[in-house]
C-alpha cells in the first residue's frame, strides 16, 4: 500500500442487537445503550453505541483489509454523530503514512447525520513467514 491509497468501505448495519452487545461485551451497562425510554429521557431518540463498540468496529476494519497477521499497534478515534438503531455506519480509509511494514490509516465511519467516528488506526503487516527480499526489493 501507498500514501493516498483507499481502503474499500466497510458498511456495518447498526441493530439494535448490536449496540446492547457491544455495551454488554464491555461491561459499559449506561441506560442509553440498552433501555429506549431512559435515553429518551436524557434527550436522546433512542439508544446509541457506545465509544467502545466503535472501537472494536474500527479495528476490525483495518484487521478485516489486511488480514490475520495485522497487529494494531494505536487506535486514536473520536465520536461525533451518534450511531442509532435501524442506521448504517460506513467505514472508509485512507492510508496516510507508510513506514516500512507499519502503516497509519485515516479512517472515517459516517452515518444518515453526519460523522460517528474519525480517527487513525497505526497497524503493522509483518511480512510473509519465509519470505526473504533480495537487495533492491527484489523477492
Amino acid at each position: 500500500m501507498n500514501v493516498g491509497d483507499s481502503l474499500p468501505p466497510l458498511e456495518i448495519p447498526v441493530t439494535r442487537t448490536l449496540i446492547v452487545a457491544g455495551a454488554i461485551a464491555s461491561r459499559d451497562y449506561q441506560d442509553v445503550h440498552h433501555d429506549p425510554d431512559l435515553a429518551r429521557e436524557k434527550g436522546s431518540p433512542d439508544i446509541f453505541m457506545n465509544i467502545l463498540t466503535t472501537n472494536g468496529l474500527v479495528g476490525r476494519y483495518i484487521t478485516d483489509h489486511f488480514g490475520p497477521r495485522a497487529v494494531l499497534r494505536r487506535v486514536a478515534i473520536r465520536l461525533g454523530a451518534p450511531n442509532h438503531p435501524g442506521d448504517t455506519m460506513v467505514l472508509t480509509g485512507t492510508v496516510e503514512e507508510v513506514d516500512g511494514d507499519t502503516l497509519t490509516v485515516r479512517v472515517i465511519g459516517a452515518n444518515a447525520i453526519g460523522q460517528h467516528v474519525t480517527g487513525t488506526v497505526t497497524v503493522t503487516i509483518p511480512a510473509e513467514a519465509g519470505t526473504t527480499t533480495a537487495p533492491g526489493g527484489r523477492s
